[in-house]
């Protein structure tokens, strides 16, 4: 007899710690799906990296199920508008009682879902949609019920509601027969990724969580703005993809922190992880964010410079200020970047370059293998100074001191700007126009302080 509770995953990709699976189970065999929309991902301007890792993450968990004896589809359409009929009519011909999924916070995901439960409702199929997969899935309000604005006051309300909602992580799913032999999955649509830095079997991430927990969690706070450094989590991508899920973060992050006698509620971590939830909530709340609106609206009266050739010049990493060339090139070869410097690089190309912070966001979007709308969007709109809770305008990162002070020894400039490897660890930050000529690295695109003044006149001139 086939399984009548089907689980649809989307943004939750994994077995361990997915309430949709764990609960659809409670009430009979389940089968399990995934949806590819293609062409929407792509107007979604999703990295050919990102989607590498989710192809190569979805055929982890078919071969997963496949030995628990649970079967695993896979349908491929092109947009989220053809989702509600392909599931429908999957439903009918597997004779499927009920779908369990989790809702999602940006615009166009939760119309999808309106539509698709709409569709199952109106031919009787259940429909359970459960909470969104955040730390903290429910709304974060102030004490007027409104959304906060300003993260600080969010992050101390988001703390007490996590220590009231915390609970244990799902188990991952029981076996519910013979082992089913399935092929490879390896769709047309999947692009090329770094496989050799970014691993897709759930155990190995799940490793990796334990590992940064276990290791690195003491000293992430004074060591975690050191881009040479192996000090971040790099966990990024698999957050994105839903490759772990919130409880069993939360149940590692208290395990570690009490065997290494810290508190788990000052974690620095913890409180990136609530940027996270921040800025996806910001999304329900201001749904003008989704369409490429900035969170002041008086900042549309900025006028941006369209230089081409300074853009080309940032997107390449050859702007001749190595700390931001050495990110970029980062960016470019590996599909991600340590978190200091996107908030240089972005500040260089919004401040600096005055070039407009859309155009930061879709490269990143399009580029990076842990994308994700909600954070880069608020990443991006924070540098600008356009955003919700955003840096003030007047501040300007200088490249130069930045890089003194987070790649003293210019150990990471080294790395990914070789040309330069030669200098000492004072020069490597500002070379001379002597030096560049001799190393084929390129004069500045811009100068500092006429560029900060100039944006400083132009956030001003708003008022």
């Amino acid at each position: 007899m086939s399984a009548s509770q089907l689980v649809w995953l989307r943004n939750d990709l994994r077995l361990d710690d997915n309430p949709a699976i764990a609960q659809a189970q409670q009430l009979g065999d389940i089968q399990v799906l995934f949806i590819a929309t293609a062409k929407q991902w792509r107007q979604h301007d999703e990295s050919d990296a990102k989607l590498g890792l989710k192809a190569a993450s979805i055929n982890d968990i078919c071969q997963n199920l496949a030995k628990k004896g649970i079967a695993f589809t896979l349908i491929e359409v092109d947009y989220f508008a053809d989702v509600a009929d392909a599931l429908l009519a999957f439903c009918q011909q597997n004779k499927i009682e009920a779908v369990w999924f989790q809702q999602e916070t940006a615009l166009d995901e939760s119309r999808r879902d309106e539509q698709v439960s709409q569709t199952l409702l109106e031919n009787h199929i259940e429909c359970h949609a459960l909470e969104s997969d955040l730390l903290v899935p429910v709304p974060v309000l102030t004490q007027k019920e409104e959304p906060y604005k300003v993260f600080t006051p969010y992050y101390r309300s988001w703390r007490t509601l996590l220590e009231d909602r915390a609970r244990p992580p799902y188990d991952e799913p029981a076996k519910q027969g013979k082992a089913i032999k399935v092929k490879n999955i390896n769709p047309d649509w999947a692009g090329k990724y770094r496989d050799d830095l970014w691993l897709a079997q759930e155990t190995e991430i799940l490793q990796k969580l334990q590992q940064f927990c276990q290791k690195k969690l003491k000293a992430y706070p004074d060591k975690r703005d050191y881009p040479a450094m192996p000090a971040t989590s790099t966990l990024s991508p698999y957050l994105t993809l839903g490759r772990i899920g919130p409880r069993r973060l939360l149940h590692t992050i208290q395990y570690y922190c009490a065997e290494q006698n810290l508190h788990w509620q000052d974690n620095d971590w913890l409180r990136e992880l609530a940027w996270r939830d921040f800025y996806r909530q910001l999304l329900i709340h201001f749904p003008e964010l989704n369409k490429e609106k900035p969170f002041k609206p008086e900042t549309e009266n900025l006028v941006w410079n369209d230089s081409e050739s300074a853009y080309k010049a940032w997107c390449d990493g050859n702007t001749g200020f190595p700390i931001v060339d050495a990110a970029m090139r980062q960016l470019n070869q590996t599909g991600w970047m340590h978190n200091r410097l996107r908030m240089i690089v972005a500040s260089f190309l919004t401040k600096l370059l005055f070039i407009d912070w859309r155009q930061g966001e879709k490269y990143f979007m399009q580029t990076l293998i842990d994308g994700e709308f909600a954070a880069n969007n608020g990443g991006w709109q924070w540098s600008a100074s356009t955003g919700c809770d955003a840096a003030p305008y007047f501040r300007v990162f200088n490249p130069q001191r930045q890089s003194e002070k987070f790649d003293p020894d210019g150990e990471f400039i080294r790395r990914f700007v070789p040309e330069l490897k030669s200098l000492s660890a004072k020069q490597i930050h500002s070379p001379t126009s002597a030096q560049r000529k001799e190393f084929g690295y390129p004069e500045p695109v811009v100068d500092y302080k006429k560029a900060r003044q100039e944006a400083i006149s132009a956030f001003d001139a708003l008022k």
